[in-house]
């Protein structure tokens, strides 16, 4: 019955989702000519905003706590697994006052309304996973660019989605390169719950009436860790136990 009844709402979903994208494409392009980043952020940040509103028409519930005052004057590096697609906008709009970027995958930068342009422009970096001479200069300007704005990096790295819920074994590379380039950093572990219950059926039915838990834990110095393999593993004990069973 569940899943019957998840049917039509999937469809009114993917029809709101996706006049939402196209709606945003052309304000995005508008407000960053007209206004440079800042009106680029705005409207990516109202974005994330309608897309949250679309999740709610699947009886969708999110919840984020984050009981720490974190500055805005410093760069974060926010570091959580992931299980699905829609970890994303709740991070964004939550976090917004730290201008979150994402490392996200080359195929993401084209094709997609909104989003890719976003991806493009807005600060994140595009890898190409299969191709390391391309992907290792790329994280390191990011993380230069993170270091210096003082902004949010937000880094998967499960490296995939995890589609059931159990988390995937963190693959460090990519964290250590921005450990490195942005040592004045805060590490800020953030663990995402039933996030992988919206892909339940697979793409379609879509899950219906999930409850989406982000909590943040204590952001961690990185020049409180000599070892930074430590750091790493310490950050992901730290989310690993924070995901419901």
């Amino acid at each position: 019955m569940r899943k019957l009844l998840a049917c039509p709402l999937t469809a009114l979903f993917a029809v709101c989702f996706l006049l939402t994208l196209c709606v945003f494409h052309p304000i995005q392009w508008f407000c960053h000519k007209v206004f440079g980043y800042i009106g680029l952020k705005k409207a990516v940040d109202a974005l994330q905003f309608f897309i949250m509103r679309c999740l709610n028409l699947l009886g969708t519930r999110i919840s984020f706590y984050n009981p720490y005052n974190i500055s805005t004057d410093r760069p974060l590096i926010i570091v959580s697994n992931h299980q699905s697609m829609y970890d994303i906008s709740p991070i964004m709009w939550y976090m917004r006052k730290h201008h979150v970027k994402f490392v996200s995958k080359t195929e993401l930068g084209k094709g997609i309304p909104s989003v890719s342009y976003n991806l493009r422009h807005g600060g994140s970096v595009l890898i190409d996973r299969k191709n390391p001479r391309q992907a290792l200069p790329a994280m390191l300007k990011f993380g230069e660019y993170i270091e210096k704005t003082k902004r949010a990096a937000v880094i998967f790295p499960e490296g995939t989605r995890s589609k059931d819920g159990n988390p995937k074994p963190f693959k460090t590379k990519g964290l250590e390169m921005l450990l490195k380039k942005v040592p004045s950093a805060l590490i800020v572990p953030v663990t995402v719950n039933n996030s992988w219950k919206m892909l339940r059926y697979g793409k379609f039915p879509m899950g219906i009436g999930n409850h989406m838990k982000f909590t943040v834990h204590k952001p961690l110095e990185i020049i409180n860790f000599t070892d930074k393999l430590e750091l790493i593993k310490q950050v992901e004990q730290t989310i690993v136990e924070g995901i419901e069973k």
